[in-house]
């Protein structure tokens, strides 16, 4: 046929790292791509953070009104083979099923995460017995049949996903997250820092794993033989109030709390430090995704601990300047936090170390996210 593999169309939030890097990809195979987009989450950072009942239905009812405009332009929107929706888009495949149908184009929805399992299992804000809960898999169960190919972040997430909703595993696919390579450049060697400077940034929520993180610190302030270290902890989000309270009540003096900063300014902020932190979840969700900070810590090349887990085994094994650790594990994050530590400041370490993580990490960008999405979606 004529006309264009690929159309874009939905709500989805251009906020997120994921929808940009989505977009850009097809954008490399196609420069004239149809995009289709009426956003009503501008201004919205974190979805979770949206409280009150009027602001909630504010938010549904700006939401509901961009349908009418999006409808219209996807029946007049040129010839294409697949819809792509990105996310969220749990709404989007249900309103555009019928009409992909009548235009004779497959649906492909970047699930990326499930609401049902980030609301209810993950963070916990919704009961897991209780009627809301229930309609939330209901209306995600109902999505991914609307969708012929739904995508995720990661293999084992793929796998999660067709589990919990009881798909076949040929309907499930994955593309990674990636990071934007021209914001996220390769680093010089990181300056010769004392003390050292430990930085984890990131939305305050339970995949982060930030009581291990503080679990840790703690520990590591009471050995006396620990090279001096300081940790800059970046962020804000659901946990917020609670870990800010476990960081005052444990009386932590290595600790400095910044909220936020532009997402411009974090490839500087990762140059500056001497080496990051990831994730460290006990459990669930984290050990399934692979978040958009950890491939961003990788293409600008910085040491890095975070967890092991199936999903970062799909990108990258374990040396020297990226050291795994059991998920949940206090006692192990300390002691990789201290081993990396004294091999930085070591002779020649800092150099050493630079280098392995130049030659050893992968710097995933557009084009390798390009690549990825069109083997998920071949079969469409």
């Amino acid at each position: 046929m004529t006309g264009h593999r690929f159309l874009v169309w939905g709500t989805f939030d251009t906020g997120k790292p994921r929808v940009r890097m989505l977009v850009e990809a097809l954008r490399l195979n196609d420069p004239a791509l149809p995009v289709i987009h009426c956003n009503p989450w501008a201004g919205i950072e974190d979805k979770s953070q949206v409280k009150g009942l009027a602001a909630r239905l504010a938010l549904l009812l700006r939401w509901l009104l961009t349908y009418p405009a999006l409808i219209a332009a996807y029946l007049r929107a040129p010839r294409h083979e697949v819809v792509v929706v990105p996310y969220p888009g749990n709404l989007d495949v249900l309103v555009l099923w019928p009409l992909a149908r009548l235009r004779g184009a497959k649906i492909c929805w970047d699930m990326f995460l499930s609401l049902y399992d980030t609301a209810v299992i993950d963070r916990a804000m919704v009961g897991r017995g209780g009627m809301l809960a229930r309609l939330i898999r209901a209306a995600e169960w109902l999505s991914t049949r609307a969708a012929d190919r739904i995508l995720l972040d990661s293999r084992a997430h793929a796998d999660y996903i067709a589990d919990l909703f009881h798909l076949p595993a040929a309907k499930v696919g994955a593309f990674q997250v990636g990071a934007e390579t021209e914001l996220f450049v390769r680093a010089a060697q990181p300056p010769a820092t004392t003390p050292l400077d430990v930085l984890f940034y990131g939305q305050f929520i339970p995949l982060h794993g930030l009581d291990t993180i503080i679990a840790a610190i703690a520990q590591i302030e009471q050995d006396e033989t620990a090279p001096p270290l300081t940790f800059t902890i970046v962020g804000q989000g659901q946990e917020q109030p609670r870990i800010d309270a476990l960081i005052a009540r444990q009386g932590l003096r290595s600790v400095k709390r910044t909220n936020w900063v532009d997402f411009a300014d974090l490839p500087a902020l990762i140059d500056r430090s001497s080496f990051c932190l990831g994730v460290f979840a006990r459990d669930g969700k984290g050990t399934r995704v692979i978040p958009n900070k950890v491939f961003q810590i990788l293409s600008v090349g910085r040491p890095l601990i975070t967890m092991d887990s199936p999903a970062i085994r799909e990108l990258v094994s374990p040396g020297p300047a990226l050291r795994l650790v059991p998920p949940g594990d206090a006692a192990a994050l300390a002691d990789a936090i201290l081993s990396l530590a004294r091999d930085l400041s070591a002779p020649g370490g800092a150099a050493a170390l630079h280098q392995s993580a130049i030659a050893a990490m992968p710097r995933v960008g557009a084009s390798a996210i390009g690549a990825q999405f069109l083997a998920a979606t071949e079969s469409l």
